[in-house]
């Protein structure tokens, strides 16, 4: 599989990273419950393929995913992938997720993730989201991650879901390595300033839900969103109910004819249109089954021609 060079780093990562936010099971933003099995399955089959990157986070399923992610490494036999976590969102006991980004709680939040993760350092720690309306403790947190990175406790350090303003704060104290932001078909809004800006400073980008949590897949319905479990996110997604729907099925659907010239699924044809672009690095797709990742897998050598992308935005 290509690969591509992550910023600032000595990484050279695939196009494609394997996600595990869903197989985090049950929590406030969850996808619903999860076979633990099925979840190191997929993880498995994707570093068969030849993924070289896994990318989770301290609040998927609060802490899980990363002991799974820790489980899976454990059965895998060949070389270790990447692990790329996150800090900065967490969870009440009644389950309402806050922002805390203090250089207590980071600190706290690495050591408990490299616990979980049964790793000696983090290749990429990433702050997951700013706090809102408080740029200083935002920095703050930032300030601890470079501590850590000091330290030898994570090796690179990133940011996701950051805004531009947000980058240039933290950048005045230290580099970052990379930029996690939503990007697709559906979510182009970071095409305007923010691409141009992480590519003019070498700032990498791994791109999350290239086939919008699934609604770009191929696979999702309107009968199945229906039946989708109560606890599962999406269910009050905008973009999985009306009146935006129908917009985003018809969409899938010029995928779908797209994809039909080349031999794969418009999932596929989705995520090859994220990595399209130059600015770029690689694009993370998450899978609670083995299948699912061969599924995607083919994105990561489909090749988008003039014509292919002029029909995808008709």
């Amino acid at each position: 599989m290509k690969t591509r060079k992550l910023g600032n780093s000595d990484m050279e990562i695939t196009v494609l990273g394997l996600g595990t936010w869903a197989i985090g099971g049950p929590w406030t933003y969850g996808w619903g419950s999860q076979d633990d099995d099925e979840s190191v399955g997929a993880i498995l089959r994707a570093l068969e393929l030849g993924i070289n990157w896994i990318d989770t986070a301290a609040a998927y399923g609060l802490g899980h995913s990363e002991e799974i992610v820790a489980k899976a490494l454990g059965e895998w036999k060949g070389p270790r992938p990447y692990v790329f976590t996150k800090c900065g969102t967490l969870s009440d006991a009644q389950g309402r997720v806050y922002r805390r980004l203090t250089a207590e709680s980071v600190r706290a939040e690495a050591e408990a993730s490299l616990r979980r993760l049964k790793v000696d350092a983090i290749d990429l720690y990433q702050c997951h989201w700013p706090v809102p309306g408080n740029l200083a403790e935002t920095v703050e947190g930032w300030a601890e991650m470079v501590r850590l990175q000091k330290e030898g406790k994570v090796r690179w350090i990133g940011v996701s879901n950051f805004s531009d303003e947000e980058i240039n704060a933290v950048s005045r104290i230290a580099p970052v390595t990379s930029l996690q932001p939503p990007y697709s078909l559906l979510r182009r809004e970071i095409e305007r300033t923010t691409l141009p800006v992480c590519k003019s400073r070498g700032i990498g980008v791994i791109a999350y839900s290239p086939m919008a949590s699934g609604l770009l897949s191929g696979s999702m319905t309107a009968q199945r969103i229906a039946t989708l479990p109560q606890d599962d996110w999406r269910r009050k997604s905008p973009d999985f109910n009306p009146p935006r729907l129908a917009a985003n099925l018809a969409l899938v659907e010029r995928l779908r004819k797209v994809g039909a010239r080349h031999g794969v699924s418009p999932g596929e044809v989705a995520i090859a249109w994220t990595l399209k672009n130059p600015a770029v690095t690689g694009a993370i797709v998450g899978a609670r089954r083995p299948e699912q990742v061969d599924g995607f897998i083919g994105a990561a050598s489909l090749e988008l021609s003039a014509q292919d992308l002029a029909q995808i935005v008709a």
